[in-house]
């Protein structure tokens, strides 16, 4: 089955930039999408940034130009460099490999079950800390 690992979170003060990584092993199923996602104590799990196997990206409006998600296929890792973090961006940021690419690549407009149809493997979780 896929494994997901996540790395790069830490403590940053408002303004500075992290740079999340997620590593992907096994195999499982055909990953047409990868995705970051977010949730932060006592709110809701949210999407945040996603990119397909061909490249294209979506971002939840929150990001505001402020995050950059991309992938390399050569080793199967997947990156957000997230920049001018602000305390509200505070959250354990997760990982997960999507089935379905295109349409599905995107914001969820409804709940996130872990694991899900689209979304069957998820990483254990980063710790983003901007204070």
């Amino acid at each position: 089955h896929v494994q997901l690992v996540e790395s790069g979170g830490g403590s940053v003060q408002a303004g500075g930039s992290l740079r999340l990584s997620c590593v992907a092993s096994g195999y499982g199923f055909s990953m047409h999408c990868m995705g970051w996602f977010r949730q932060a104590p006592g709110k809701e799990f949210e999407g945040v940034a996603f990119i397909d196997r061909d490249g294209s990206t979506n971002y939840a409006d929150f990001v505001a130009g402020r995050f950059i998600v991309s992938q390399d296929n050569r080793d199967r890792s997947l990156h957000l460099q997230m920049n001018s973090l602000q305390p509200e961006d505070t959250a354990m940021y997760y990982c997960a490999a999507g089935v379905f690419g295109g349409g599905w690549c995107t914001v969820p407009r409804s709940p996130v079950r872990r694991p899900s149809r689209q979304w069957p493997a998820w990483g254990q979780g980063t710790q983003v800390t901007v204070s």
